[in-house]
């Protein structure tokens, strides 16, 4: 039977183990979570998060290994991730193409660095059942405040809610640009870039304000799928055929971390302006890889 007509079968069987995969360990981690919540003792407390910790590698390890079967002649050209640290702090930026990206970053940092997390809004914690979930992950939840004085006060408040990341490595990922990037939305946007959407600095700011001591570098990523962006049902159907990954680390500059400085108009300009420089430089390092690949021979 021709490859395309079993595309959607493989496509449905690899949604049903993503499907199930999710509810499993989502479900497993109920009971931790409870107890995490219920009795909080720090001998309880870091019972609790091993085993977390263990079902968020284990969730990955199952979307890795569907990820391989579903698609083994796929090239992964992946560099940088040789040296991290599977119990350091890092803050991990990345342009955004796809949903599959996110897959594509916790196959390549899978056992190089701890669990991606998110900061989300605080609204999400009441999300049935994977609310639960984030919150016993110790996933960042924030709030969302307007005026100067309210951005103040959340990040302080976000501040000492990290805390416990003094002592948990963690990982925290931000897509800068926001949103997807397509040729559609840098034209509407007028971005500046060939291949970037402009980078949006709120959520980066809120990380390095209230963690930005404890990472120990940022891991600018750049990920480029030399035969087009695919969706994630390509990804399920074992379309993908090519990805490159770049892991860069990067010092964090001192000016700016930290809570005292968030709110100020001249850290806004500071960061705006150390992430516009790793743009520049992801944009053309992209327009080089792709320029690679469409050289190789076959």
């Amino acid at each position: 039977m021709p490859a395309r007509f079993l595309d959607p079968l493989r496509g449905v069987l690899s949604a049903l183990a993503v499907g199930l995969n999710t509810l499993l360990m989502t479900l497993a981690m109920v009971p931790p979570a409870l107890l995490k919540l219920l009795v909080p003792l720090a001998p309880v407390r870091r019972a609790a998060d091993r085993v977390l910790a263990a079902l968020a590698s284990a969730w990955v390890a199952v979307n890795n290994a569907w990820i391989a079967a579903v698609q083994p002649a796929a090239r992964w050209d992946v560099q940088g991730v040789e040296d991290l640290n599977p119990r350091g702090w890092y803050l991990v930026m990345s342009n955004h193409q796809s949903w599959v990206d996110i897959l594509v970053l916790q196959r390549v940092f899978h056992g190089h660095i701890p669990f991606l997390k998110f900061f989300l809004k605080r609204e999400l914690i009441w999300v049935p059942v994977i609310g639960l979930a984030w919150w016993a992950l110790d996933f960042p939840f924030m709030r969302r405040g307007k005026s100067r004085g309210e951005l103040q006060k959340d990040l302080e408040a976000t501040r000492k809610a990290c805390e416990k990341f003094k002592a948990i490595p963690t990982s925290v990922m931000n897509f800068v640009e926001g949103t997807r990037a397509t040729p559609a939305k840098r034209a509407e946007a007028r971005s500046p870039y060939q291949h970037l959407l402009k980078p949006k600095i709120g959520g980066l700011s809120v990380a390095l304000a209230t963690m930005g001591e404890q990472f120990q570098c940022l891991l600018d990523v750049t990920v480029v799928y030399p035969h087009g962006t695919p969706t994630f049902w390509e990804l399920l159907c074992g379309r993908l055929e090519a990805v490159i990954v770049r892991v860069q680390q990067r010092a964090i500059p001192p000016d700016v971390v930290g809570v005292e400085r968030a709110a100020e108009r001249a850290h806004v300009v500071r960061l705006g302006r150390w992430v516009e420089q790793q743009w520049k430089e992801k944009d053309r390092l992209i327009g080089e890889l792709l320029g690679a690949a469409a050289a190789e021979p076959g």
